[in-house]
């Protein structure tokens, strides 16, 4: 009553109601008031509305206050650092572009105006629009250096590795060292087939954070992408280590023991995959690879019947059927299962191939398949 034009006495207001968990009430006493106010003041009462509608978890409506904000003081800073996150949480990408596209027309040496325009476009995957916005931010702020990393991501999502490598190395000269720029730049080597540089990498990535057991696991598979099978298998030791019960990790570390001759400790790590996703086709027909490779051809069958039972009988468990009972001798008990799965999945014939390319040895087989390779 003595003083109205003191904004603190409103705010304290607010956060009583809020303590109170009166989240309408609060509101109220900033909507009122923020017309009587301007400058820096309103402003204010305007982010602070925004964080009661936050509290509230009304989030459409905490963009519609950052936005108001912007509006009337485009250059506030933790305005616009604020909504490039709401932005993205609520999916208001177009309103955010012509937003922030009027502030950089009035403003156009504001780098954080292009940054927010720059995830703004990147967020409706315009990757081209949105890597022109980081430039400019980086152009007016060198240092800026979260431009450089979402720059970087926008050109991995554009598959141009080369240009995410060079600003994703920029962001490591400006900022702090993050085991996640590490490891994209790995990702990006990886891609590139230089497999060496990757390893180096994620290495740098697992130093940083060495509990993450995606990291040793990327690094074995850069050494399995090499055939370098005793290294990968030392990483996907370490990546169990941390996550027991990983299937994909088992299924890595017995494709290793398979190449390297090891076949019992393939088996034992395609079992522990099969118990960890038992219905899934993948690990069961990782299994019964390592099954008809080690000659268990018996045990293949007993395995695939229980594989079709837990996970459904899917085509290529008819084609290994099929390649089963050609290498036990019955063939036209095999013949019959590989015509059933060349009318259900001709488009996978390629994994009985893969499995025993030797299949394409008997002539019946050929035959078989390039009748149905005619049909279609």
């Amino acid at each position: 009553m003595l003083d109205r034009t003191d904004i603190n006495l409103y705010i304290l207001q607010t956060d009583v109601y809020l303590a109170l968990n009166q989240h309408q009430k609060a509101a109220a006493v900033l909507e009122e008031q923020i017309e009587q106010f301007s400058g820096e003041d309103r402003t204010e009462l305007l982010l602070e509305l925004a964080d009661v509608y936050d509290d509230w978890e009304e989030f459409e409506k905490v963009f519609d206050c950052l936005k108001l904000a912007l509006e009337y003081d485009p250059t506030s800073e933790e305005a616009l650092h604020k909504i490039c996150f709401w932005t993205e949480f609520t999916g208001r990408n177009e309103e955010s572009i012509r937003l922030h596209s009027a502030i950089i027309d009035e403003h156009p040496y504001n780098q954080l105006a292009w940054f927010n325009l720059g995830t703004a476009f990147q967020g409706l995957k315009l990757y081209e629009k949105a890597i022109d916005a980081y430039q400019y931010a980086v152009a007016i702020d060198e240092k800026f250096d979260y431009a450089y990393r979402n720059m970087g991501d926008a050109y991995i999502r554009m598959r141009k590795y080369a240009e995410a490598i060079e600003v994703l190395q920029k962001h490591l000269e400006i900022a702090k060292p993050e085991d996640v720029i590490y490891e994209a730049i790995g990702h990006c080597y990886e891609r590139q087939r230089k497999f060496t540089q990757a390893r180096y990498y994620y290495r740098k990535a697992s130093h940083l954070s060495p509990s993450d057991d995606k990291l040793y696991y990327k690094i074995a598979v850069a050494y399995m992408m090499e055939a370098n099978w005793e290294n990968a298998v030392k990483s996907l030791m370490s990546a169990l280590k941390i996550n027991k019960t990983n299937a994909e990790y088992n299924m890595s570390l017995g494709e290793c023991y398979l190449e390297l001759g090891k076949n019992k400790d393939a088996l034992v790590h395609f079992m522990n995959a099969v118990r960890t996703r038992p219905k899934s086709a993948v690990t069961w027909q990782e299994l019964l690879k390592g099954l008809y490779v080690s000659g268990f051809l018996d045990e293949a069958l007993v395995q695939l019947a229980i594989a079709e039972e837990k996970a459904g009988r899917k085509p290529i468990f008819i084609y290994y059927r099929a390649a089963i009972l050609i290498a036990m001798g019955k063939t036209k008990e095999g013949l019959l299962h590989l015509e059933t799965a060349l009318q259900q999945a001709p488009k996978i014939v390629k994994k009985l191939v893969e499995l025993d390319p030797a299949v394409l040895q008997h002539v019946s087989v050929v035959d078989l398949i390039a009748q149905y390779r005619r049909k279609r």
